[in-house]
């Protein structure tokens, strides 16, 4: 199996990639669906956010108001801290379980693992490839500005908020350009994926080939 760490900032086209990878055969393991899980109605997860932030963070219906625990912890590295300490390990055991099962389902199986914080979280080492996906900081605040509605001021500070692009480039073994069309970043997604094919069939010829002298 081929683990794949998956990561972009804010608007750069890393979902683009991902929704490529999991069209081409991947198994794609998106850890924002993950961190949605972690604090579903009923769950531990959102029970432990309640205690932390108060009942103001649900909704009406008793789920989490996604807005408001966002406008508590953005800007507010203690209370941000918090409840990354709730979400991020309930995250990575579901990813954990996701993967174990692809893995159980085939041995052979390319695991991409889309993590929007995989460099502010630590996670680099844990993967045998990383994948960024990269567009200059002014673009993807003008993408936020255009296509999500955000006012500027917004924008910038969502961008700001996240690992610099410099940090993200330092830990990648592969750099997908998203600054183009999602048409261009999808056939450089396709380019890698052909490599990989071929790098996997390389590795298994030289495993038949030890069996064979062994």
């Amino acid at each position: 199996m081929q683990r794949i760490g998956l990561t972009g900032g804010i608007a750069a086209g890393k979902s683009v990639a991902a929704r490529r990878f999991d069209e081409l055969g991947a198994v794609v393991i998106d850890s924002d669906v993950l961190a949605r899980e972690a604090v579903a109605p009923g769950s531990e997860g959102l029970a432990e956010v309640v205690e932390t932030f108060g009942e103001t963070v649900l909704d009406a219906d008793g789920g989490l108001d996604r807005t408001a625990l966002a406008a508590l912890v953005f800007g507010d590295d203690e209370r941000r801290r918090a409840l990354e300490a709730i979400v991020h390990p309930v995250v990575r055991r579901l990813g954990a379980e996701r993967e174990a099962a692809a893995a159980t389902a085939d041995p052979g199986a390319v695991v991409v693992h889309d993590i929007p914080l995989l460099v502010e979280t630590g996670q680099a080492d844990s993967f045998h490839l990383v994948v960024v996906v990269h567009a200059p900081a002014l673009l993807r605040v003008e993408r936020l500005v255009r296509l999500r509605g955000m006012d500027r001021q917004g924008a910038e500070a969502r961008v700001a908020a996240q690992a610099g692009d410099e940090a993200r480039l330092q830990v990648a073994d592969v750099v997908l350009d998203g600054s183009g069309t999602d048409e261009e970043l999808r056939a450089q997604v396709d380019d890698l994926w052909d490599r990989l094919c071929v790098e996997r069939a390389q590795e298994r010829q030289a495993e038949q080939a030890d069996a064979q002298h062994g």
